[in-house]
């Protein structure tokens, strides 16, 4: 049987080495096309800054230009208005408990792009609405949950070739959330949870002991911990620390612990908060600490997680003081919830298109350090681009084409196949 089937496979190769290779397997070998031109009536290259009757062209995968032109060919790429792809730093697509170290409360060298599934249909979900890069980070299981990673969300099935930036900021969690699985041990532990910390006065203390040890341990090696390196390259300024924090006391604590560490010449962590739907309540707190604001989806009934009230106007107001604000969709499926309705919603609570364009590109961009990729149609960038129905972010206009470093995601010509 063994040698059947070796002589079996030796005719096959023969024959496909020998002959004309078969339709089916050429076009298998073809690799996507990367090069294309996108004409729009509104070509809006950066907040603020609009082509009228534009072209883009994208060559190898990169944007080669943008100027005037037009296009009257049938198969031409044409549009209302292209803008630079969506980036959403709170997709939360990852493997669930999979993606948790759960042995303890303190996994700072953990990464998150060591357990993603880049087969999960989530992904092309994304990339359809018009999201073309996220960022996604630990579940809010512990503590501090590891390392994040930003990253496309199409293209090649290796981690490397998608990502954008790999480990580009430390997660940790203040709420509710790292602690609800815990309780305490009577008489003796009975099972994995039967440990610290089970209040949100104990997630704080184990947080500030974790900077504690780690800040400790540069005069005192023997004190270093598995994570201890991380939360250093944290408070010495090399990635940003996202934290989640949804309600006011929460988002006063992080940023508390943010200027102790800094009193106490440990390091000056560069805090985003992650989830921060109350900010609006005390914005000048993350205006004297420069922290920026993840905000989570618009809740429609006022109150969304830890029980925050969030109302539509919370983007003009931190703006308004100066706090940058990045849109998210907390990878919501529902077409409601998508990162370009998230910024109508922001436009309905008094953004102008400008600012809620620069919440979903510009700003996303620069809080994680990729802005020389993404984030804006120019030259030598990403070949990343939505293309819309009309005005982007209004009600009654939708994603028609997606373009992720060249390849073709959704193709906006009527009649083609998706």
């Amino acid at each position: 049987m063994h040698a059947l089937r070796a002589r079996v496979r030796t005719t096959l190769l023969v024959a496909l080495s020998s002959g004309p290779v078969p339709a089916a397997f050429a076009v298998q070998s073809q690799a996507p096309a990367d090069s294309w031109t996108v004409y729009a009536e509104r070509v809006h290259t950066a907040p603020g800054s609009v082509v009228e009757g534009g072209m883009v062209t994208i060559k190898d995968g990169k944007v080669a230009s943008v100027a005037k032109g037009q296009s009257d060919a049938e198969d031409a790429l044409r549009v209302f208005a292209v803008t630079a792809g969506m980036i959403d730093l709170g997709a939360r697509i990852h493997n669930g408990q999979s993606s948790v170290e759960q042995s303890r409360e303190v996994t700072a060298e953990a990464r998150v792009s060591a357990s993603l599934n880049l087969f999960d249909p989530a992904w092309m979900r994304a990339a359809k609405s018009g999201v073309t890069s996220v960022m996604v980070t630990p579940p809010d299981e512990n503590v501090i949950g590891g390392l994040c990673v930003a990253l496309k969300t199409h293209g090649s099935n290796s981690l490397d070739e998608r990502a954008l930036k790999l480990d580009c900021a430390l997660r940790g969690a203040i709420g509710t959330q790292p602690s609800r699985r815990n309780h305490p041990a009577f008489q003796r532990a009975d099972d994995f949870y039967s440990r610290r910390p089970t209040t949100r006065m104990g997630v704080e203390w184990v947080m500030r002991k974790a900077f504690y040890d780690a800040a400790y341990s540069r005069s005192e090696p023997a004190r270093a911990f598995p994570g201890s390196r991380e939360l250093l390259e944290a408070l010495d300024g090399k990635r940003p620390f996202v934290v989640q924090a949804w309600a006011t006391q929460d988002i006063r604590t992080a940023v508390y612990l943010r200027e102790e560490m800094a009193a106490e010449g440990f390091g000056d962590l560069k805090l985003i908060i992650d989830a921060g739907a109350e900010a609006w309540r005390e914005p000048e707190l993350l205006v004297r600490t420069k922290t920026g604001v993840i905000l989570p989806p618009f809740p429609w009934q006022g109150r969304t997680g830890d029980g925050a009230l969030m109302p539509f106007n919370t983007a003009r107001v931190l703006l308004e003081r100066g706090v940058p604000v990045a849109l998210s969709s907390h990878g919501a499926s529902a077409a409601d919830q998508r990162l370009d309705r998230q910024a109508g919603f922001a436009m309905r609570g008094g953004l102008s298109f400008d600012e809620a364009l620069a919440a979903v590109t510009t700003t996303p961009a620069g809080m994680i350090g990729v802005s020389d990729r993404v984030g804006t149609l120019e030259a030598g960038k990403d070949g990343d681009l939505v293309m819309w129905s009309g005005p982007p972010f209004e009600a009654t206009s939708r994603v028609v084409g997606v373009l992720i470093d060249g390849q073709l995601v959704l193709d906006p010509r009527p009649g083609v196949q998706q």
